[in-house]
Parts: C-alpha cells; sequence; structure tokens
C-alpha cells in the first residue's frame, strides 16, 4: 500500500469511527477520574476505544483484514461486557464478510443491549443490509427510510448508494411505494459516480415508467442510454448494491429498460426471463409482460 493510499484509508476510517463513536469513548479525550472505580476503569476503556477504532479501520481496508475485525469485536466485548457498540462493529464486518445471518443476529444483540445502538446511519444501513439479504425485507425497507434522513456525515459514494439501495427495495414493494423509489433514485442519480451513476439513471427511468411517467422516463434514459450499458450494469458495484437491497431480481428489469433504447429484440428477451424468473412473482410482472408484449415485432401486412 502506498503513502498516499495509507493516509487516504486512515483518513476514511476515522472518519467512520468518528461518525459512530460510541458515547463511551466520546468522552474519553480529557477523561478525569472523580472516584477509585472510574480510575480503575480508564486504563481498560482507553483500550477498549482503540480496539473499535482499530476494527473499525480494518473495515474500511482489504477484506483480509476484515477478517480481523469480529475477534477485536470480541475482544472488546471482553474488556467491557454489555456495551453495544462491539456487537455493531461485529455485526458490520460479518456482513461485509458475506455472513448476513450472522450480522443479523450481532445487530439484534446490540439493539437489545442498548435501544438507540442503532441510530447512527452506519449501523442503521448494516442492519437495513442485513434484513434485506436474509429476506426481511419490510423491517429493511424500514430500515432504509429511517437511514437515508441521516446520511450527511457519509461520503458521497456512501449517500449514493444508500439512496440507490433504498429506491431499489421500496420500489420492489410494489405501486404504494413507487412515489417514494422515484426521489430516493433522484437523489441517487445526484450524487453517484461511475457505473452507479448510470445504474441510478436507469432505475430512475424504470421507476418513473412504472409510476406512469413514461415521457420523463424516456427523456432521461435517451440522454444518458445511448450504447449497450449491460457491462455497466453487471459491475460488481451494482450488483452488491442490488444485494444489498435484496432485490437482485431486479437486475433484469434494469437490463430489459436499457436495452428497450438499443436493442429492442434482446429487450423483449430480457423481459420475458424477468417474467419467468422471480420478477413473475411480483408486483410489477404485469408491468413487464406489457413491456414484453410491446417489443414483439409488428405482423406485417399478409
Amino acid at each position: 500500500m502506498t503513502p498516499a493510499l495509507a493516509f487516504l484509508v486512515a483518513v476514511l476510517a476515522q472518519s467512520a469511527f468518528g461518525a459512530a463513536r460510541p458515547a463511551e469513548c466520546g468522552v474519553l479525550e480529557g477523561f478525569k477520574a472523580t472516584n477509585v472505580w472510574e480510575r480503575a476503569k480508564e486504563p481498560q476503556l482507553r483500550r477498549y476505544c482503540n480496539l473499535l477504532a482499530s476494527g473499525t479501520s480494518k473495515l474500511v481496508g482489504s477484506a483480509a483484514l476484515a477478517k480481523e475485525v469480529p475477534a477485536i469485536a470480541d475482544e472488546a466485548d471482553k474488556l467491557l461486557p454489555g456495551r453495544a457498540a462491539p456487537s455493531v462493529l461485529k455485526g458490520r464486518a460479518l456482513l461485509r464478510l458475506g455472513k448476513p445471518d450472522g450480522a443479523l443476529a450481532a445487530l439484534k444483540e446490540a439493539r437489545s443491549r442498548d435501544d438507540r445502538a442503532l441510530d447512527d446511519p452506519v449501523a442503521l444501513l448494516a442492519w437495513a443490509r442485513a434484513n434485506a439479504r436474509t429476506g426481511h425485507l419490510e423491517e429493511a425497507a424500514q430500515a432504509y427510510r429511517a437511514a437515508l434522513p441521516r446520511t450527511s456525515a457519509l461520503s458521497a459514494a456512501e449517500r449514493s448508494a444508500a439512496s440507490f439501495e433504498a429506491g431499489m427495495i421500496v420500489m420492489a414493494q410494489g405501486p404504494k411505494g413507487i412515489d417514494d423509489a422515484v426521489a430516493m433514485l433522484r437523489q441517487a442519480r445526484r450524487e453517484a459516480q461511475d457505473a452507479m451513476q448510470i445504474a441510478s439513471v436507469v432505475a430512475l427511468g424504470l421507476a418513473l415508467d412504472r409510476a406512469g411517467q413514461r415521457d420523463e422516463a424516456k427523456a432521461i434514459l435517451t440522454e444518458r442510454v445511448r450504447s449497450d450499458v449491460k457491462p455497466v450494469l453487471a459491475d460488481a458495484r451494482v450488483v452488491d448494491a442490488l444485494a444489498d437491497a435484496g432485490v437482485s431480481h431486479e437486475g433484469g428489469a434494469l437490463v430489459a429498460t436499457a436495452l428497450e433504447l438499443t436493442d429492442p429484440a434482446a429487450a423483449r428477451e430480457a423481459w420475458k426471463r424477468y417474467v419467468e424468473g422471480a420478477g413473475g412473482k411480483g408486483p410489477w410482472a404485469d408491468h413487464a409482460r406489457a413491456h414484453e408484449a410491446l417489443a414483439r415485432p409488428k405482423a406485417g401486412p399478409r
């Protein structure tokens, strides 16, 4: 790792820890013991907070470093038993490591220790993603709705990912949430970059079309979708965001929507696959069938 990259990772880690700093660590600076018990506890508290900061920094790093975090969280938990922060850190780490069931259990434990443990946007997003990845979509959607107004302290990339995921899961719930989904995906489009920016544009176009605002949907898509975007929608960041939202099957609807402008025949096949898969059992099945029918070649004169 170059010095510049190491510095960037350190800054991001410190920012992340600052955003999610446990209350017991927030008062450590300038700490003055007022009784025998607090004087005895101070070394443990410092070690505890250093462990949490170390674990947070490793989450910003590589997957290999993230593997160390659950053990760090357990060590912090032994120093000051009963605190919520180690369980939050462990839950975030297990989610990063592709273990959503364990992540959900750890975050539930944190909430049982402190009913405000998941108020922080980083923790709340982890809670939303763990619920989504384990199939608890209603709980996940509620968590995303609660998290979005609190994400101002996060980076633009983190905010846009959260908005994209929220918009996709709320849209997947059906027409009742489509207006909210449109607003969330507009926010994602404003702040996203690279592959996530294109994905947000296509998702917004799909949401507008599902909301009946077809002219605006077509205008937005025509402006940005001028070539085959299937490789962009297959980008790992997009795939992970859809999985984090628990709606991986909606990737098929995104592909079909984008292809309608560049390859109608391929769009028809994409809509067909969507209907034959999980999308055919969801609230937007009729919308997909209508688009598949529109994309069929018109019969010529006999």
